[in-house]
């Protein structure tokens, strides 16, 4: 029998069952749009970690305050904190002016906090309000776009201005230009001198663009108060001298604090270091979306032998007449195969369509990224679940005896 005639028969009796082909090709769709969309959400996710990291500086250290029981103890003497439990600006400038942290290039206090700010009826919170110098805005990656930052003489003044990110600008003054306007922050006057470049940013993670930077002074004067600072940002040479930097501060804290690396009441972070840990997690979240996509192809795989499985009964009486008139074993295997197949493969170019289509669009914050390889992987594996679960169903209908089958009712 030619192939052709093979292709013949697979085709017309798909065609003799639309809804149920229709229903076993969408089973194939689901999990091929699945494994490529979650994939590219996966994706989605570890790129807006990495540009949200990446947007902090990647050769950038925080120190933050330490508040561990064995810290809390090391800095209680008769029952009240000592002084040096505490990060102060002075901290900073020894920091900035030691000559043993050669591989350290700038250092900025930070004293944060969130705020309600206002403006002409419109209100917003604004989730990050920094004080500190002129030198955080490029420790940070912070770029002024519009207008300019405050200086070192608005610090020593404690000037009420400010530097807004754009959706802070969104919030308050929609199309108005926000330069030279004032802002109530926890109905304190600020008068809006710059606004930063968008960083980007989404609702899943901490909005970059959600920043107000100030003069040190004035935020400690007007809304945090002059206790002890939030952090103190560190900016190393280059990103290679980032450990080596991240050594001697904490070695210059040590001394500084009179402490022991067993007591130590501080915590020198290492950007680099969060940005390879998120690689991994995102790379580990990733898998696991891959492996629950790749659970609903299995299941549509095995839809396809029931479904293929049923065809075989209803058919017994044709496959019967076939083998009668001479059919070989070979064109009923191949009749069923290319059933299978015709169904996983059309699936698959459907879930194909669907998983770019969804890549297309936001999902809760995340834009996801298309792996151009996950699409063949998935449309590979349709075809390959329609020939290997087609089988067992092909092979029950090619070993029908002929009498048998046409005896069957």
């Amino acid at each position: 029998m030619r192939i052709q005639e093979v292709f013949r028969f697979a085709l017309r009796g798909l065609r003799a069952n639309k809804l149920r082909s229709g229903l076993t090709t969408l089973g194939i769709l689901i999990g091929v749009g699945a494994v490529i969309l979650l994939i590219a959400v996966g994706q989605g996710s570890g790129a807006a970690v990495q540009a949200r990291i990446d947007s902090l500086g990647s050769n950038l250290l925080l120190v933050t305050h330490q508040t561990s029981a064995v810290g809390r103890a090391a800095s209680t003497r008769g029952g009240t904190q000592s002084s040096t439990a505490n990060l102060t600006p002075a901290i900073a400038q020894d920091l900035a002016d030691s000559d043993q942290d050669p591989d350290v290039s700038v250092v900025a206090p930070v004293a944060s906090t969130s705020v309600t700010a206002t403006y002409d009826g419109a209100s917003t919170t604004i989730s990050q309000v920094v004080g500190s110098y002129p030198a955080y805005l490029p420790i940070s990656n912070d770029v002024v776009s519009r207008g300019a930052s405050f200086t070192a003489d608005d610090v020593n003044h404690a000037n009420k201005v400010v530097v807004i990110g754009q959706t802070v600008v969104t919030d308050l003054f929609g199309s108005i230009d926000p330069i030279g306007q004032t802002i109530q922050m926890n109905n304190v006057p600020y008068t809006v001198v710059g606004v930063l470049a968008s960083k980007g940013g989404g609702s899943t993670f901490n909005d970059p663009d959600d920043v107000a930077i100030a003069p040190l002074t004035t935020v400690q004067d007007s809304l945090t108060g002059f206790g002890s600072l939030s952090e103190i940002a560190v900016q190393a040479t280059n990103a290679g001298a980032t450990g080596a930097a991240q050594a001697e501060v904490t070695n210059l804290l040590l001394d500084y604090l009179g402490e022991t690396a067993s007591t130590e009441q501080f915590t020198v972070t290492n950007e680099a270091s969060l940005l390879s840990t998120a690689q991994s997690t995102t790379q580990t979240f990733t898998v696991l979306l891959a492996a629950v996509a790749a659970i609903s192809l299995l299941v549509g795989g095995i839809g396809v032998t029931n479904i293929m499985l049923v065809t075989v009964t209803e058919r017994t009486r044709e496959i019967g007449i076939r083998k009668a008139l001479g059919a070989p074993k070979s064109a009923i295997l191949g009749q069923f195969l290319i059933e299978a197949v015709f169904l996983s493969v059309i699936g698959g170019a459907l879930g194909v369509l669907v998983g770019v289509v969804g890549s297309r669009f936001t999902i809760d914050g995340i834009q996801p990224v298309l792996v151009p390889s996950s699409i063949a992987l998935a449309f590979g594996v349709s075809a390959v679940i329609g020939l290997v679960f087609g089988s067992l169903p092909a092979n029950r209908a090619a070993k029908l005896h002929p009498i048998e089958a046409l005896r069957h009712e």
